[in-house]
């Protein structure tokens, strides 16, 4: 007798040339089963003719005695000899048969072939490829549904392009607004630390309203649209591919980029430059108060040092990086709700691509207007 406490197996060898394979006491996953190596070394030590397994001392068995079962299979095949299973339960006969009727499925074991590095980056680089198709697929498809607009032909309700407004605009202020004043607060923080040491503390205004009119304005509300929009872009037209609705436009005639995307693009174009401003003007404010409490500067003095400052170029340069800004993360937001899975867990997938997304694309338009700028002379 070999095996465990509870499952056991046991061989009984007859005069016929038969090896019995009983097997007795209760076979359950969360104890330790008889291997069907046990069977393999009776083999090994006399090759009979034909196996029968007996299950008439079994008290309870799972999908364990299963395996053990067709495992033994296996290895009867593998040694050439007949079996005989007339002895097995009628529901466990019935079982190791449709086990054994469905073959495995090819590549499905753990320890399959892992591809070579270089087919890695070919499959890597071919799936880039099609990404940047699909993206200029998409940017194309984009700038069509904006000139129908421009001519008046495009197809998309008013009140879905009041409703985009309101949630990125109006509601958005409350965010902006806190984010703004704190980045106002470390810029003018930061400065005062370092020039208050040459007595030139009155150029924390010049620092902070370059700074916020030039690029923190533009940039900071654009980080913050991207977490909050382009998410939430993504995550509603993700629900809405995944329910069917974007097929039901598609089935109707409606182009469900201009149904559904132009609404959203004009809403950050037309929101992101006034949320650009509001975000200068409260970050200027976030440095005089720095100025004011730490510093011990006028506010009228601070002020005018800021008006001084500033240019009317700074300004509508950092306006027309908040546009180029909103227009990104709108196309990454609806890009990605519209490559979204036919999945509930595809749509969170969709909203963390666009996020990420949103922020390289608008980090690496930020360099670039740099360069330009910088080239420009501006």
């Amino acid at each position: 007798m070999q095996g465990t406490e509870q499952g056991k197996v046991s061989f009984e060898r007859t005069g016929d040339a038969t090896l019995r394979v009983r097997l007795s006491g209760s076979w359950c996953l969360r104890s330790d089963m008889p291997p069907a190596s046990l069977l393999t070394e009776q083999l090994e030590a006399a090759t009979p003719k034909r196996v029968l397994f007996d299950s008439s001392g079994l008290t309870n068995w799972d999908s364990s005695l299963i395996s053990f079962l067709t495992q033994s299979s296996e290895v009867c095949r593998a040694h050439g000899i007949e079996q005989d299973r007339g002895g097995l339960q009628d529901g466990l006969r019935h079982l190791v048969g449709l086990a054994e009727a469905v073959p495995e499925k090819k590549g499905a074991r753990s320890d399959a072939a892992r591809p070579s590095f270089f087919t890695r980056v070919g499959n890597a680089s071919i799936g880039y490829g099609l990404s940047v198709g699909e993206f200029l697929a998409f940017l194309g498809e984009l700038s069509v549904a904006l000139a129908r607009f421009v001519r008046g032909k495009a197809r998309y309700r008013s009140v879905d392009l009041l409703e985009a407004v309101q949630q990125c605009g109006a509601e958005a202020v409350g965010i902006v607004s806190l984010i703004a004043f704190l980045i106002g607060v470390i810029l003018a923080f930061m400065g005062a630390v370092q020039l208050s040491q040459f007595g030139a503390s009155i150029y924390v205004a010049d620092l902070v309203g370059i700074g916020m009119v030039r690029d923190m304005g533009a940039m900071m509300t654009a980080i913050i649209m991207s977490g909050r929009t382009g998410a939430a872009y993504a995550a509603k037209l993700g629900t809405m591919k995944v329910t069917q609705e974007i097929d039901a436009l598609t089935t109707m005639g409606i182009s469900p980029l201009e149904f559904l995307v132009l609404p959203r693009v004009l809403a950050l174009i037309l929101m992101m430059p006034l949320l650009c401003l509001f975000a200068d003007l409260i970050g200027i404010f976030g440095g005089l108060f720095v100025g004011v409490s730490m510093l011990g500067l006028a506010p009228g003095s601070y002020m005018r040092e800021t008006i001084s400052t500033l240019t009317v170029t700074n300004l509508f340069g950092g306006l027309l990086k908040a546009t180029t800004y909103g227009i990104l993360i709108a196309i990454a937001g609806c890009l990605r709700g519209f490559q979204c899975g036919n999945s509930s867990s595809a749509v969170g997938d969709a909203a963390t691509q666009a996020v990420v997304m949103s922020i390289v694309m608008v980090v690496v338009a930020c360099g670039m207007f740099a360069v330009v700028f910088n080239i420009l002379g501006i």
